[in-house]
């Protein structure tokens, strides 16, 4: 872990890290990849010191909305447990009169349940999970420091119970270890009984580039001797890495999503992420 001063903290969207690099270790981490010039080693944590601060400012003066975080490093790193930087973050979310969404893998965010059911008693909060594999064996190689799968689907319930919308991304899938009927029908089941929103899946694979793309192949090399090979052969250094079965697997998601009444197209739930309720914070304000 290292301290930086950052100029910024929310983007135009309204997008937020607090934290920059993971301790995850996620085999297949796009966040890893060179282009996003990451000058330290991805395990050591850049903790934005300033961070609240700067993002007291930016919420005194923009208009209340959704301000989100996850997409680049998981806020519910083990680091949080005991900085609790997104934890004061989330008091300034609601005294602010704003709307909360977050990505994360870490059953660390129950410790917030408390600020999440306020800040949604008055705004609007959505969680969303990521969903892999069904089988925790799996889940402990492919994502190997934090909560298994079977956890993640105690919160997303959990989240139910406490009338927190929720959203599943089911990504990645990755070719000749989790892209199996059985898999994806499992976390289809998870999510229905778990009535989540919506679903996000960008289809049944994954991408590597530069810097994931090594780390991924030392991580199969160790856990699947002999599938760095095959992906070589049959991907070579493409960035989109399709499963063979995508076409028949992304059948079964749209059919199943569909009949489940769960949100599956990207454009209609980025909408409802992004989606602010002016009119309940305007009732409330005059």
């Amino acid at each position: 872990m290292h301290y930086v001063n950052s100029k910024t903290i929310l983007s135009k969207n309204n997008g937020m890290n607090l934290y920059r690099g993971c301790t995850h270790g996620c085999i297949y981490c796009d966040s890893r990849s060179k282009i996003y010039g990451m000058n330290h080693k991805f395990e050591d944590i850049e903790v934005k010191e300033n961070s609240l601060e700067l993002l007291k400012k930016e919420l005194r003066k923009r208009p209340p909305s959704m301000i989100g975080t996850g997409s680049m490093t998981d806020p519910y790193i083990p680091l949080e447990k005991h900085l609790k930087y997104v934890r004061n973050a989330l008091e300034m979310i609601y005294n602010y009169g704003f709307g909360f969404t977050c990505i994360t893998k870490s059953d660390l965010i129950l410790r917030d349940l408390d600020l999440l059911k306020k800040i949604n008693q008055k705004t609007k909060v959505v969680v969303q999970m990521t969903l892999t594999t069904a089988d925790d064996d799996l889940c402990k190689i492919l994502e190997p420091n934090v909560c298994p799968t079977s956890r993640r689907v105690e919160v997303l319930n959990i989240l139910k119970d406490a009338g927190i919308p929720t959203v599943v991304w089911l990504c990645p899938i990755l070719p000749y270890i989790n892209d199996t009927e059985e898999n994806i029908n499992s976390i289809l089941d998870y999510c229905i009984d778990a009535e989540v929103k919506g679903i996000l899946c960008h289809g049944m694979g994954l991408t590597l580039r530069e810097g994931n793309r090594e780390y991924f192949y030392g991580k199969l090399d160790e856990h699947f001797p002999g599938l760095k090979e095959k992906y070589i052969e049959k991907y070579s250094d493409s960035y989109s890495i399709p499963s063979d079965d995508n076409d028949k697997l992304m059948r079964i998601f749209k059919k199943r999503t569909f009949d489940n009444g769960i949100l599956n197209n990207f454009s209609e739930i980025f909408e409802y992420l992004h989606d602010f309720p002016q009119k309940t914070y305007q009732t409330k304000l005059f």
